[in-house]
């Protein structure tokens, strides 16, 4: 890691704090829809201290230029750089192996002449050097110094025409230095680096542990980057959307569907309510609430077909998403399968103990997977099945109690391997309760920290559900806070069309 002179960056970074955005939930108005709103960024949310402008920052590390990348580094705390090497027996490892073994072996040859040839040692010294120089910060001056008097190449070069290079010396002093500068998951690494005594396998096991550095380095940046990110990201993907709204007026058509067709639905549900009640008026025009518009068609991302496009405001969470649908219908099964329980067995298990657990226990291993096209659900369901009689059985034998008989136990499993049906009584209820759950979270006010009521039938898994609501809600928040003008745009043309018109016509006479 990083040093400031005489500081250990591992003090530094565990001074560094987490920046957290709240999420709050966008409300849009009639008015807003109304006036003369438009999807040109805003100001950011925040602006904490710094010397250089959110942009410069982007620039200066390169890949986070990358809009996506840079969503990702912001909302996924775990997102880090992992080390991979090609596998040993893949082709390409291979090769690999052959010109490294290759190269190493023409150094040993070259240093056991008589006299030493140091030319490609000179040369690995200068690769490490520029290495080590690059884990500094601009403030670390003295490490710089040092680094630069002892690693003074045209010195050593000087030295090698005299065969007088003290490698072994050389590569001590580099060893210490990575001591100095690598984070503490890489001490057990520099142990090992001193206790080799083969100079051509210590120069390469240090190459290979400052390429372990370097990655290290890369999540140390990620890591600082990510306060940043956070105060910034909304300003920066607002901006970066309008960029690519320019260029390809296209780039809300899917967006546009996904908001007409949850309008269709509302219309649609509004118009099945009137006709239930004679006496509604169904010559006037309904009110459509923007904001519920909007909460629907988020609900139905998490039934949505991910070989299908998705929304173009919603491509840089699409992962995030099709994970929580998946985790949530692994949980609506849970769900049904111990309603059914409860419903044809409740007294049996009344006394056993930690019921609800084993069921999780026994479920969720058997349904991973199963969104999966070769997943075969019903098979994983008759395997719960059988499980559960067993955890019945057992403990009304325990009891002293008569166990269930194979007709109950046929119609049990029977039950619950119905629930893979389409339009399954039990599945339907389980799934609607799931989505008045994720509903009523979306209705929250941004101040409200409390979870709202849980559905009856949903207790089995309150307290998973609650923790993918919170991950739910805060993807949904925070697309709001980023994409909430255009959005504005788009219903209000599709809501308010007379009074788009309006406008458009204003702005072409003005013109």
């Amino acid at each position: 890691m990083p040093l400031n002179d005489d500081q250990n960056s591992d003090s530094d970074s565990s001074r560094l704090s987490e920046s957290t955005v709240s999420s709050s939930d966008t409300e849009y108005s009639r008015q807003s829809f109304n006036s003369d709103s438009s999807s040109k960024p805003s100001s950011p949310l925040s602006s904490p201290p710094k010397v250089i402008t959110f942009d410069e920052l982007m620039a200066a590390t390169r890949n986070l230029s990358n809009w996506t990348l840079a969503h990702e580094i912001a909302v996924n705390a775990n997102f880090c750089i992992k080390h991979e090497d090609y596998p040993q027996n893949s082709f390409a490892g291979t090769v690999k192996q052959i010109v490294h073994k290759a190269f190493w072996d023409h150094l040993e040859s070259e240093l056991n002449e008589d006299p030493p040839e140091y030319k490609h040692a000179i040369k690995l010294f200068e690769e490490i050097k520029e290495i080590l120089l690059s884990f500094l910060t601009p403030g670390a001056n003295r490490i710089h110094n040092q680094i630069c008097e002892v690693l003074d190449m045209d010195l050593i070069r000087q030295q090698a025409e005299h065969n007088a290079v003290d490698i072994p010396g050389l590569a001590n002093y580099v060893i210490n230095t990575m001591g100095k500068l690598c984070a503490p998951i890489r001490d057990n690494d520099i142990k090992q680096l001193k206790a080799t005594d083969n100079i051509v396998e210590l120069l390469r096991q240090i190459f290979r542990v400052l390429d372990l550095m370097k990655v290290d380095m890369a999540n140390y940046t990620i890591k600082s980057l990510r306060p940043y990110l956070w105060h910034n990201l909304v300003d920066y993907e607002r901006t970066k959307f309008q960029e690519i709204l320019e260029e390809t007026p296209s780039a809300l058509n899917l967006t546009t569907e996904w908001i007409k067709e949850s309008i269709e639905d509302e219309l649609s549900s509004i118009s099945d309510e009137s006709s239930s009640c004679p006496g509604a008026d169904s010559s006037s025009k309904p009110i459509i609430s923007p904001t519920l518009v909007l909460n629907n068609g988020y609900l139905k991302l998490l039934q949505w077909d991910y070989c299908k496009t998705i929304p173009e405001t919603l491509i840089t969470d699409e992962v995030r998403l099709q994970e929580l649908r998946e985790k949530l219908n692994q949980l609506k099964v849970i769900a049904c399968v111990s309603l059914i329980t409860n419903n044809m067995v409740g007294a049996a298990i009344v006394d056993v103990p930690d019921f609800t657990d084993q069921l999780k226990r026994i479920s969720l291993p058997l349904l991973e997977g199963m969104n999966k096209k070769n997943f075969d659900l019903k098979e994983a369901l008759n395997a719960i099945g059988v499980q559960i009689c067993s955890i019945v059985n057992k403990s009304l034998s325990e009891r002293g109690l008569p166990t269930l008989n194979e007709e109950m136990q046929s119609n049990l499993m029977g039950q619950i391997a119905h629930v893979v049906e389409k339009n399954n009584p039990v599945c339907s209820l389980i799934d609607k309760r799931i989505q008045l759950f994720m509903r009523s979270l979306l209705a929250l006010p941004s101040f409200q920290k409390c979870m709202p009521t849980m559905p009856g039938g949903l207790s089995v898994i309150q307290t998973e559900i609650e923790f993918l609501g919170s991950q739910y809600a805060s993807i949904v928040n925070f697309n709001k806070k980023v994409y909430g003008p255009f959005y504005a745009n788009i219903l209000r043309k599709l809501l308010f069309p007379e009074a788009a018109m309006e406008e458009t016509e204003a702005e072409t006479s003005s013109n």
